[in-house]
């Protein structure tokens, strides 16, 4: 997709988050409290990334993910930004930046995918 195509669908907010690798604040985006079944999809390009059956309480205001929807759906990059060094995590098919991850989540994996309300679709199943 080229930029323009993405300014047009896009909000402002999800623009930012997924094209100039932003974050939303804690607390405020659609998905962090939301337990309806279903799957959460790329804002950009559709593609499912993270399901209901994953997604678990992390108190962190984002909502957060034992693993994706599938091992190819999203992809790790590393992050040396803001003076820390975090994995990113990117949409696998269209490169939007999605959140980051972390070893602090709770079994089987152990891993927290801490990803942005802005960079998603839910469509309930």
């Amino acid at each position: 997709m080229n930029d323009d195509h993405l300014k047009k669908k896009l909000t402002p907010e999800q623009y930012r988050v997924t094209q100039q690798k932003g974050t939303e604040p804690a607390f405020c985006g659609l998905y962090w409290n939301n337990h309806e079944k279903g799957m959460y999809h790329c804002i950009c390009c559709d593609s499912p990334l993270f399901g209901s059956g994953e997604k678990f309480e992390s108190g962190t205001g984002w909502p957060s993910y034992f693993q994706p929807l599938t091992e190819d759906a999203v992809k790790e990059e590393t992050d040396a930004s803001h003076g820390m060094r975090r994995t990113e995590v990117l949409c696998s098919n269209c490169d939007a930046h999605l959140g980051h991850v972390f070893d602090d989540g709770p079994p089987p994996t152990g891993k927290r995918y801490c990803i942005n309300s802005a960079s998603l679709m839910f469509k309930k199943t």
